[in-house]
């Protein structure tokens, strides 16, 4: 069975050193969108912002480690009065860079706080479509999934990979939390749900159930 046209477009940019997927969700018709995530060098996806004439309505983090947020003074230079949005568990990563892990690679950084907070079933919503969210801690303590149920997607940052799972060595992961997440929220969704994964190539609740060698359903 065919799904319906979907409610939003979401664009893909393989952004910086660590080849972070950073996202734009878009409304075309509405000439809306979003920034999820804002990696190193976001000039890409501000640049198709701009090309689209479409008027970012916020910044959504997954979580706030370096090479997600390295790019959010940038895009808030371009878009000075863009929210940025993130959990309430990592609220002071952004700006501290102990917690968002740039002073541990030497460079350390801090970025734009954000303007507001989520928490574990909030439902953000972009034009006609709805987002809810899912607190997946373990990666970091306030990772999130964005779950459109409507277009059978969902935004997972660094929790699930194609093949693999995020690294949970960091000094705020939880790799009991982690495993907790990836089989009580992600693998609860249904099975032909597409993830859009931080790192790499998109793949499937589905596929990583049957096949992911760390964490299978």
């Amino acid at each position: 069975m065919s799904r319906p046209t979907p409610t939003v477009q979401v664009e893909a940019f393989v952004l910086g050193p660590y080849a972070t997927n950073c996202y734009l969700v878009s409304d075309p018709e509405k000439r809306i969108c979003w920034i999820v995530d804002a990696g190193f060098e976001p000039g890409a996806m501000i640049r198709r912002v701009r090309e689209q004439e479409l008027t970012p309505e916020a910044v959504v983090l997954t979580h706030a480690h370096i090479d997600h947020v390295a790019g959010l003074a940038e895009v808030r230079s371009e878009f000075p009065d863009v929210p940025i949005l993130i959990h309430e568990a990592e609220l002071e990563f952004p700006s501290d860079p102990e917690l968002n892990l740039s002073a541990g690679g030497g460079i350390p950084l801090s970025a734009p706080r954000p303007d507001r907070t989520f928490t574990d079933g909030d439902t953000l919503t972009l034009g006609d479509s709805s987002w809810r969210i899912l607190h997946t801690p373990g990666h970091s303590p306030g990772g999130v999934a964005l779950y459109n149920q409507a277009d059978g997607v969902a935004l997972v940052g660094d929790t699930l990979f194609a093949g693999s799972i995020g690294r949970h060595d960091f000094p705020t992961s939880d790799g009991d939390a982690l495993f907790r997440s990836i089989r009580e929220k992600l693998y609860t969704l249904p099975d032909e749900t597409t993830v859009l994964p931080g790192h790499g190539p998109p793949t499937t609740i589905g596929q990583e159930k049957r096949t992911n060698p760390f964490v299978q359903g």
